[in-house]
C-alpha cells in the first residue's frame, strides 16, 4: 500500500465532489403513469390538489357529538347517521348525536366523536360512560390538518416508495414527471468467464458479476446495459470501451469488472488510458476493493468507430458528449459489489436526481469480535439482524468467508460491516457501522 493510495475518506470525497457537480445539471425528464413511477425520482414537485382530508373526518367508529355536552354524562339523542363515503351533513342540533363510522365526514356542528365502547345507548339516546371524559377535536382530523390546497407534499428529488406512491395517488397524480433513469453500461473482463447457461469448462467460470452488477444498478435508480463478457486482450477491451462511449450509445457511467490489478492481464487501466481517460483516483485503502479506480472518458467520434458497426446498438446520437464517468471495479464479486456500493451508487444517485446522495451507513451492535488488521479500511461480508428488543441497535456479526471471491459468503450476508483504520479489532459489544446489501 503506497503513499499515493487515497484513504476512503479521501476517495469517497472525490467521488462526492464529482456527483455534486452533476446535481447542477439535472437530467432529462419524462413523464410516467403512476403504476410504473415506483422507484423513480421526482422531477416536478407533487403539490395537493385539495385539502387533506377535504372535510373534517372521523377516525373512530362512535358517535358524533358536542363534547361540552357529551361530557355532562347526560342522554343525547340518536338524530342520524354517516358512514364513510356519505357526503358530509348536518347540523346536529343541541342535545343531539350522531352514529358514525371510521373514515365518515364529521357532521356540522359536531366537535368530537365519542368512540363506540366508551358510551351506553340506552333507546334511542347514548350517553357518555361516568369515567370517560371527551374534549372537543376528540377523535376527529380536521379538514386541511394533513395539507392544504396547494402545498408541497414531496419536493424535487424523492424516490417515490410505496408511501409517495400512495400520497401521490391521493392527490389524483396518474401521470409523475420523473427524471430519465441513468444508463450504466457494464463490462466484465476475463477469459475464464463463460455465460451462465453455459457449463463452465476446466479453468473456466460463470459470469457471475454482470448480472450482480445489473441488478446493482437496478436497485440503485439505473438502466443496465450488460456486454458480453470482453476477453483478456488490448483490442477486444478497447474495442468495447469504443463501444460503450460512443455518442449513439448514450451511456452515462461505464462500469468495468476485472481487469484492474497489475497482473500481466489486467489491461483495463492502459486501455482507459489510451483512449483518453483522465483519472481521479487509481486505488483506494480499503479491503476489498483497493484496486478500485476512477475518472472521466471522452465520448468517442464516430469517426474513431469505424470498423465496429455491427456493435452499435442503434444510430440514434446523443447531442451532449460530455465525458463518460468510469469506475474500474475489481473482479472479485464481493470487492466489486463493496466498491459498486461506496462509489458507484452515490454517483448514480446524483445522476438520477436524488436530493440523498449516500452511500446510506446504519449503526448497530457487534456480537462477535473480529481479527484486526491495521492500516485499511475493511468492508466485510457480515449479517445484519434487526429483530431486537425495544431500545436496542441491531446487530451483526461477521459472514465466514474465504476472501473477495467467496460468493457463497456473499449470498449470506445482508450487509458489509465496515472497520475503519482507527478501530482495527472491535470487541463484543461494541458500537460499528454497517452498509446494507
Amino acid at each position: 500500500m503506497g503513499d499515493d493510495l487515497l484513504s476512503y475518506q479521501e476517495a469517497a470525497a472525490r467521488v462526492a465532489s464529482f456527483a455534486t457537480e452533476r446535481i447542477q445539471t439535472r437530467p432529462a425528464t419524462e413523464r410516467v403513469e403512476l403504476a410504473y413511477a415506483a422507484g423513480r425520482v421526482l422531477a416536478k414537485p407533487l403539490c395537493a390538489d385539495a385539502d387533506q382530508p377535504p372535510f373534517a373526518r372521523s377516525t373512530r367508529d362512535g358517535y358524533a357529538c358536542r363534547a361540552d355536552e357529551a361530557a355532562q354524562h347526560g342522554l343525547l339523542r340518536l338524530t342520524g347517521s354517516t358512514h364513510a363515503g356519505s357526503p358530509p351533513a348536518g347540523p346536529l342540533l343541541s342535545g343531539e348525536a350522531w352514529e358514525i363510522m371510521t373514515g365518515a365526514p364529521v357532521p356540522e356542528g359536531a366537535d368530537a366523536v365519542a368512540m363506540l365502547e366508551h358510551v351506553e345507548v340506552l333507546d334511542g339516546h347514548i350517553r357518555l360512560h361516568d369515567e370517560r371524559k371527551l374534549k372537543p377535536g376528540a377523535n376527529i382530523v380536521a379538514q386541511g390538518a394533513q395539507a392544504v390546497s396547494g402545498e408541497e407534499l414531496l419536493p424535487v428529488g424523492t424516490i417515490l416508495g410505496p408511501a409517495q406512491i400512495a400520497l401521490a395517488a391521493a392527490c389524483g397524480a396518474a401521470i409523475l414527471h420523473v427524471y430519465i433513469r441513468p444508463r450504466v453500461a457494464i463490462l466484465t473482463t476475463g477469459d475464464e468467464l463463460v455465460p451462465v447457461q453455459t457449463t463452465p469448462g476446466p479453468g473456466q467460470i460463470r459470469n457471475s458479476n454482470a448480472p450482480m452488477l445489473a441488478a446493482l444498478v437496478a436497485s440503485a435508480g439505473g438502466d443496465p446495459w450488460v456486454f458480453p463478457a470482453i476477453a483478456d486482450t488490448p483490442a477486444a477491451l478497447s474495442a468495447a470501451i469504443k463501444h460503450a462511449a460512443s455518442p449513439a450509445a448514450q451511456a452515462d457511467l461505464l462500469l468495468l469488472s476485472g481487469g484492474v490489478s497489475a497482473g500481466k492481464f489486467d489491461l483495463v487501466e492502459p486501455a482507459l488510458a489510451k483512449a483518453g481517460a483522465s483519472f481521479f483516483f487509481t486505488g483506494a485503502q480499503i479491503q476489498p476493493g483497493k484496486p478500485v479506480v476512477f475518472g472521466e472518458l471522452k465520448h468517442c467520434s464516430n469517426e474513431m468507430l469505424k470498423g465496429f458497426g455491427d456493435l452499435l446498438r442503434g444510430s440514434i446520437l446523443a447531442t451532449a458528449e460530455s465525458p463518460l464517468p468510469f469506475f474500474g471495479l475489481p473482479g472479485n464479486p464481493v470487492s466489486s459489489a463493496v466498491t459498486f456500493l461506496l462509489f458507484a451508487a452515490p454517483l448514480m444517485a446524483a445522476m438520477a436526481g436524488c436530493r440523498e446522495l449516500g452511500p446510506h451507513f446504519v449503526l448497530a451492535r457487534l456480537t462477535e469480535s473480529v481479527p484486526g488488521k491495521n492500516g485499511l479500511t475493511r468492508f466485510l461480508p457480515a449479517l445484519c439482524d434487526a429483530n431486537v428488543p425495544m431500545g436496542s441497535l441491531p446487530e451483526v456479526k461477521a459472514v465466514a468467508t474465504n476472501g473477495s471471491g467467496d460468493l457463497a459468503a456473499l449470498g449470506r450476508c445482508n450487509c458489509f460491516l465496515m472497520l475503519p483504520d482507527e478501530l482495527p479489532n472491535p470487541e463484543v459489544g461494541d458500537f460499528v457501522r454497517i452498509l446494507p446489501l
